[in-house]
């Protein structure tokens, strides 16, 4: 049987109802849940007492259930002929002083501030059908109408699934008096919140109470949200309330989605929130297996500090980590910076009953789900400066436990909380590894940074990019565009001390935090300059001043078209070819690329090939930068590897790369073993991608 409309703005017409009640009959239509779900929410804003109108009532038996546990004083309306006569014959003998009167809500009879509450169960989400003049005349007119009968101090309660134009509509008109409004998430049973299909929603259900104050224009509008059982929070805006509410039914179709089916194409993330916090206290990833499992659930919380790690920020990586635990469903899920959290019980007590709501549809209910994790402990993670920056916004630098009991230090901006920018190690000084050695503790308050360390992969290739400057240049000039936390900078300067490096920053704050916090430290062959490095480079060609080396280490704020580094001005074919021009005749450039949109890249280094007569690359294992590698001076004459011209040419250029790897540090060897810098694997993963 059809029971829904054609168009949606048949819900404004008396002839649809009435054709509706016709085919549904005697048997209730229940929006949005029935008065089990709404009573908790539904007493504390109704006394018994209290002369109620029920706008729209349908054939709802929400007023009769109210009525069977003491609300006498009701008076129900709807436009429909048919359901007034239905709900009348219906209950004439068992509940004599409820009334039922065929009314439209935008045009009441009744006399100023004759009832105490109105109770809206879904009558506004069918008349909100969209923002047109018309529509929004109708809509203005019943809440001008439920106001006007209210009594000072009366409560409107709307019961809906405010879609956007719902919310938008409702917010705008009672802003303007500035009347308080309070937003309840209903709770239902999973049976009876849309899983089962019939009537019920994937959204969420809200109500939302509004209490009608007297006009006072200087008044701030207090807005709060209600979350299932917990108390009221306050807000600060209409702006924030819009945003919770969208979380909240985000949430709801998430739910409804991952108890009827497994979601395999994507990873689905969900943000929860404790007290509506400013932050998100917990990140949660649901990863799903492509197999069939025989077991079924489980939960991975991941340590403080390890966060960052691959097999956890990447979709990739935790696709792994679901596969090696042997779960068909497994939610891994972080804990954030902004919160403190006592212990891994104190976490498992908490997160027990929403993760529940995640189950795969092949759980059985009572079934215990496991908490897993790596070691018996939460990790740790110390914040030991907290900064803003005019060009990334607030970032904090913080010391973390890695793997095999290691500390790390790491500058995160707190906008993409899940990158770490820059990463140094911490180590005990040698005094504090002999106590260790004896039996005693490591001083927490004595690690000093690791200068021998490099964290990134594209650092170590980028490194490596050194290695292809000729034999008789003794003191390369190097230009680093991008400081950051200057790991890249100081390692360089630590242990080529033959390099001459310049280093250009456009956000003097990291210049500092570099400084004070990184170990990186200004010398005789280290300047930086605090510059724009498009401006810096342009003015560098025109001094006509040669680096032998120039590096691309330089993020990109905007990553809306795929490209996160470097910004998309950096690799335009104009400021390419001004790069080239830094360069001397046998230069190279290195540039770190972080591209998610293969024809862009694929683009990028066509450009570069059209400048550079070599184009060498090295796709970093499990990042996703490609560090590109461009030569003025290389000569090659064939197209493929397979080419015997070709393979020689590929074994001079690396036969080459190692002799000036040993000219730029004769104690290469010593330098690789202590700072986890392999530059033979890096140049051995080389592969030339273009050749002129």
């Amino acid at each position: 049987m059809d029971l829904l409309p054609r168009s949606h703005t048949e819900f404004t017409s008396p002839e649809y109802w009435d054709s509706f009640f016709k085919k549904r009959g005697r048997k209730a239509f229940e929006w949005y849940g029935e008065y089990s779900n709404l009573c908790g929410m539904l007493h504390k804003y109704v006394k018994p007492t209290d002369k109620v109108l029920m706008v729209g009532c349908g054939n709802s038996r929400l007023s009769e259930d109210m009525y069977d546990v003491g609300y006498h004083s009701i008076v129900n309306i709807d436009i429909s002929d048919i359901v007034i006569c239905q709900m009348t014959e219906r209950n004439a003998e068992k509940r004599e002083e409820m009334t039922f009167e065929k009314m439209d809500v935008t045009q009441m009879t009744y006399d100023d501030g004759n009832f105490s509450v109105a109770v809206d169960k879904g009558t506004l989400d069918a008349l909100a059908v969209d923002q047109e003049e018309a529509t929004l005349a109708t809509v203005n007119a019943m809440f001008k109408e439920v106001s006007r009968v209210l009594r000072l101090g009366g409560r409107y309660v709307i019961i809906s699934l405010l879609q956007d134009q719902v919310i938008q509509i409702l917010v705008r008109h009672f802003s303007q008096c500035s009347w308080p409004i309070r937003i309840h998430r209903v709770d239902a049973p999973p049976e009876e919140s849309g899983e089962g299909g019939g009537d019920n929603f994937s959204l969420p259900v809200f109500a939302v109470v509004i209490t009608k104050f007297k006009d006072m224009p200087n008044m701030k509008q207090i807005v709060e949200v209600c979350s299932g059982e917990g108390s009221p929070q306050r807000l600060d805006s209409i702006e924030q309330l819009l945003s919770t509410v969208k979380e909240m039914q985000y949430y709801g179709i998430v739910r409804h989605q991952l108890a009827t089916k497994q979601v395999k194409e994507k990873q689905l993330q969900i943000n929860l929130f404790s007290h509506l916090a400013s932050s998100a206290r917990y990140s949660m990833w649901v990863v799903d297996s492509d197999h069939r499992c025989d077991n079924k659930f489980a939960i991975f919380i991941v340590p403080q500090g390890r966060e960052t790690d691959w097999m956890f920020s990447t979709d990739a990586g935790r696709k792994l980590l679901s596969e090696s635990a042997g779960f068909e469903r497994l939610v891994v899920v972080v804990l954030s910076r902004e919160h403190e959290y006592e212990s891994m019980d104190s976490i498992k007590a908490e997160l027990s009953s929403k993760v529940m709501e995640l189950a795969p549809p092949s759980h059985k209910k009572g079934v215990q789900v496991p908490f897993l994790s790596i070691g018996e402990d939460i990790g740790s993670r110390t914040v030991r400066h907290r900064g803003h920056s005019q060009m990334s916004g607030d970032y904090i630098v913080e010391d973390a436990e890695g793997e095999a009991d290691q500390t790390f230090r790491r500058l995160v901006f707190l906008a993409n909380q899940n990158l770490v920018q820059s990463e140094v190690r911490l180590v005990a000084p040698p005094s504090e590894k002999k106590k260790k050695k004896k039996g005693g503790k490591k001083g927490s308050g004595s690690l000093q940074i690791d200068k021998s360390y490099l964290a990134c992969g594209h650092h170590h290739a980028m490194v490596a990019g050194l290695a292809f400057l000729p034999e008789q240049v003794s003191k390369p000039k190097v230009l680093l565009v991008g400081l950051g936390g200057g790991p890249l900078a100081a390692f360089i300067n630590q242990h080529f001390p033959q390099v001459q490096l310049e280093a250009v920053e456009i956000d003097e704050e990291m210049s500092h935090v570099a400084t004070d916090w990184f170990g990186f430290h200004h010398n005789n062959n280290v300047t930086v300059h605090i510059t724009d490095g498009l401006d810096f480079i342009a003015k560098l060609a025109q001094k006509d001043e040669k680096q032998d080396v120039v590096m691309f280490d330089v993020d990109s704020k905007d990553s809306s078209i795929g490209l996160s580094c470097p910004p998309p001005a950096f690799v335009t074919p104009e400021f390419l070819k001004t790069t080239a021009d830094t360069l001397g005749d046998e230069g190279v450039f290195v540039l770190n690329c972080v591209c998610r949109d293969a024809s862009l890249q694929k683009s990028i280094v066509e450009r570069i090939s059209d400048i550079f007569s070599c184009v060498t690359c090295v796709d970093i294992p499990q990042e996703v930068n490609k560090v590109i590698f461009a030569s003025k001076s290389f000569k090659a004459t064939a197209d493929c590897a397979e080419n015997s011209d070709a393979a020689r040419s590929q074994k001079e250029l690396l036969q080459s790369v190692s002799k000036a790897v040993q000219k730029l540090d004769r104690d290469i060897g010593k330098v690789s073993t202590s700072c986890d810098v392999n530059l033979a694997g890096c140049i051995a993963d080389l592969q030339i991608l273009s050749m002129k």
